[in-house]
């Protein structure tokens, strides 16, 4: 029997598609264009539906290997390390597959907006604040998650969130208000280069709003972003995002017009109802019999789902090359060893002005702070199967007779209005107050996470207090879920008592009457319970106690993702806590030798009484192996290589407005702040430490001069196509180690513009790893296209007077005399030449 075309794998994806189209019924196209599609027997297509998260590991799947977040993955500004990682992730995903059919292959990932401001909620989701940086490290991730089979790919990324989605609070309302030079200079690039390369074969559309119109509804830029390839890309909808543009956004009448607005825009696949497709279908068709939306603008759609499914092999038969993955295939050793690998090279040394990295190997080390036993996991995390926390770390590397641990939390004790202490049973089902004296059951471990948001675990059961239950609760394993339940805010009245707020339910803890149950159900404070908290322990005295009893100390601190700042939540400050400013001087007043160590989500503001610590570490949450990686670097098993994709504001105020997209007017982000001290970040882009000393003594250029290439819509990435191409330079840098140990050196070249032209003050040109023995001297090549010195220029008004579009225009590279420099970061470019570009 002669097979159908379109289970033929040696035809091209598009021809079996359209011929798998020409088979469809009406009905059965139309059901396709919701997120969970029906199964067709006949045709031997499955149940399908698009979306499984696996931004840095597979998540919300059960176990699976945790790698650093991805504003982590960034500091390593290592595209062969994340392109490994996301090989590995891709690999975890058809294992879940091979155990679950339902398991779509159609990952939601990678995040590619760029982290224009660190109080984002989602700060963490993201790479860099450098658009080129972000597609760079985002294209090797998606080539990973691709595979390298010349026409099967292992799953089939789809970019996050397209365009200029850089805020939570009302993030479905807000309108992104955009130049056109910040949509070419800074926007479109984030997702140009992962769609040229052939290794994202969808996008999912913004919640946000565009210069006013949903970003769902960018019709011109759907088409803009679809001509960067020869293949086709499918855009899913955000979850819900298609009621929003009817009820928030009010850019349609009704939902059968905002559906076909979405159609006719160019999105796909419809994310809304979660799985019920009924509404979405009956939408769809009215919205047909209105004559709002043909078949032709269906068939569309439906082509460019049934090439994403067929990418990736699902009527390949014994064809798919990845067929031998099984349910074996997750948490292998290999997974194991580059989850550690990552953390360690993710590790960023800030400051180290008094040589106390790395520390000594003989000799006791206190690990103190919220962080020191704890691996933190966010939204998009997955299950890690085992977590090693900054203490275990420091025990496997020094062993565990010569770490104290303390993790700064004051132990209190709760008495309510009946006499009687709040208590906890064992298994934490009971939260009672019923206890004569404050014993273990009453034993509560406070932690302020910042803001006024504290999370309680019980010292009876050693969960979390969690409001979630009635009545409370004591079970949680971590802070967690959509609607986190496991946080509180404490208000003091003026006799000292304290009331408690659950912030999942915005009621006040009350005890009732007869039973002593504690609940979370009053309304007001009036109907709060005023409980006198008796301080058992000092979470401080016991941080200084071990401390002092060591030789150093590691004050690990930081955010947790579910809190002060996640996703539908921008974080309420840029400061680094008052609690974890606390935490730091009750440790370095015991001890000096003392290392700040912050493990976060994103920069932090470091105010009065940390803003001076001479030795400053940070890491994003790294998954399962933060210990041994973060271990690993401060002992010096591995030499220091993170820098900074993310610059970490001096003062809030640098950061410029949240809800401001125009970098460039704010003065804001690497590119534009301005010279000097009022421009000086705490620490810039593209900084880190080496535990040596690297010293940068000339620059070269191979060519002085250059003709402006031809005006162009595209910015080149930041590696050239084609190094001895037409158009590249090579900046030749000559570095020397002058220091005792290797140095792991990351050589920036930056353009600092050049006068009677807009370009920024300072611009990322290219960039080269070398690692320098002691005493070594080396020449360093990087090499950049110099369309990379592209700014935008907007078509002139026409003569009707008609304003120009945002895109009408072309990227070209003014004529003038330009400043290149090199050096450690965007701040410290020691040595510099010219490059004159002429035409």
């Amino acid at each position: 029997m002669t097979m159908p075309p379109f289970r033929d794998p040696a035809l091209p994806v598009s021809a079996r598609a359209r011929d798998l189209l020409g088979r469809l019924t009406p009905e059965e196209r139309l059901a396709m264009l919701h997120q969970h599609q029906p199964a067709v027997d006949r045709l031997g297509l499955g149940a399908f539906h698009t979306g499984a998260e696996a931004l840095h590991g597979v998540a919300w799947l059960g176990r699976a290997t945790v790698f650093p977040q991805p504003v982590g993955l960034a500091t390593t500004w290592d595209p062969e390390l994340v392109r490994r990682i996301g090989d590995v992730v891709s690999t975890e995903v058809r294992a879940k597959r091979a155990g679950d059919p339902s398991v779509s292959l159609n990952v939601w990932a990678p995040v590619v907006n760029t982290l224009r401001h660190p109080a984002w909620g989602r700060n963490e989701e993201g790479y860099s604040e450098d658009p080129h940086v972000t597609a760079h490290l985002a294209t090797a991730y998606c080539q990973g998650l691709r595979g390298d089979h010349e026409r099967v790919w292992r799953t089939t990324p789809t970019l996050k969130h397209f365009l200029a989605y850089n805020n939570e609070t009302d993030r479905s309302s807000t309108s992104s208000n955009l130049t056109p030079v910040t949509l070419h200079e800074e926007e479109l690039p984030a997702f140009r280069e992962p769609i040229e390369a052939g290794v994202a074969a969808g996008v999912m559309p913004a919640y946000n709003q565009v210069n006013g119109t949903p970003a769902h509804l960018q019709t011109e830029l759907f088409s803009e972003l679809r001509s960067w390839t020869d293949g086709s890309v499918a855009l899913v909808s955000d979850a819900a995002a298609p009621m929003f543009v009817v009820t928030v956004q009010r850019a349609a009448a009704d939902r059968a017009s905002g559906n076909a607005a979405l159609v006719r825009a160019g999105v796909d696949s419809f994310t809304d109802d979660d799985a019920d497709s009924t509404p979405t279908i009956q939408r769809l068709q009215e919205a047909l019999d209105r004559g709002l939306l043909t078949m032709d603008d269906v068939d569309r759609s439906v082509l460019r789902l049934l090439e994403l499914r067929l990418r990736s092999g699902e009527l390949d038969g014994d064809a798919d090359p990845y067929a031998g993955i099984t349910p074996d295939h997750l948490d292998l050793p290999e997974h194991r060893e580059l989850a550690r690998e990552a953390v360690a090279r993710s590790v960023v040394v800030l400051r180290n002005d008094e040589g106390l990295l790395p520390l000594p190997a003989a000799g006791s080390v206190a690990v103190v702070g919220p962080m020191a036993e704890a691996v933190l996991t966010d939204w998009y995390s997955g299950t890690p199967p085992y977590a090693v926390t900054p203490a275990d770390g420091m025990r496997a590397a020094l062993g565990a007779d010569r770490v104290v641990v303390a993790d700064g939390a004051d132990v209190v004790a709760l008495r309510a209005a009946n006499g009687r202490y709040v208590s906890v049973t064992e298994d934490g089902a009971t939260v009672v107050a019923d206890s004569a004296t404050a014993g273990t059951s009453a034993r509560l471990s406070v932690t302020d996470w910042g803001g006024g948001v504290l999370t309680l675990r019980s010292g009876a059961s050693g969960r979390l207090l969690t409001g979630g239950a009635y009545p409370m609760r004591a079970d949680a394993e971590r802070v967690g879920g959509w609607e986190v339940q496991e946080s509180f805010r404490r208000h003091v009245h003026a006799d000292g008592s304290w009331s408690l707020l659950h912030l999942g339910s915005g009621r006040w803890v009350r005890v009732q009457r007869d039973t002593g149950l504690v609940c979370a159900e009053g309304h007001t404070l009036a109907d709060a319970e005023r409980f006198t908290a008796r301080v058992l322990e000092s979470g401080a005295a016991l941080v200084a106690q071990a401390a002092a009893s060591c030789d150093a100390v590691v004050v690990a601190v930081g955010n947790d993702p579910h809190l002060n700042g996640r996703e539908t939540k921008d974080r309420p400050d840029l400061w680094l806590p008052d609690a974890a400013v606390e935490t730091w001087r009750a440790a370095v007043e015991a001890n000096p030798r003392a290392v700040l160590t912050i493990v976060s989500s994103y920069p932090y503001v470091l105010g009065p009484g940390v803003a001076d610590a001479p030795t400053v570490v940070w890491s994003s949450h790294g998954g399962q192996e933060l210990g041994h990686g973060l271990a690993d670097v401060l002992t010096g098993a591995v030499e220091p290589s993170g820098r900074l994709a993310q610059t970490w504001p001096a003062r809030p105020e640098q950061a410029g407005d949240l809800f401001d997209y125009d970098t460039r007017r704010q003065q804001v982000t690497y590119r534009h702040l301005p010279d000097g001290e009022a421009g000086a970040p705490t620490f810039a882009f593209g900084h880190g430490l080496t535990y040596s000393s690297v010293l940068y003594e000339g620059l070269s250029l191979s060519v002085a001069e250059i003709a402006a290439p031809t005006p162009t819509r595209d910015h080149p990435p930041l590696t050239p196509r084609d190094p001895a191409g037409p158009g590249v330079v090579t900046a030749s840098v000559t570095v020397r180690n002058t220091g005792e140990r290797p140095a792991e050196e990351l050589v920036q070249v930056y353009s600092l513009g050049a006068p009677g032209t807009d370009s920024p003050v300072r611009l990322l040109l290219g960039y080269r790893r070398v690692r320098l023995a002691p005493g070594e001297t080396a020449s360093v090549a990087v090499p950049f296209d110099i369309a990379r010195l592209a700014l935008w220029h907007g078509a002139a008004a026409a003569p009707s007077g008609d304003v120009p579009g945002l895109l009408d225009g072309d990227l070209r590279v003014p004529a003038a005399t330009y400043a290149v420099a090199a050096g450690a970061s965007s701040v410290d470019l020691p040595v510099r030449g010219e490059l004159t570009v002429t035409g």
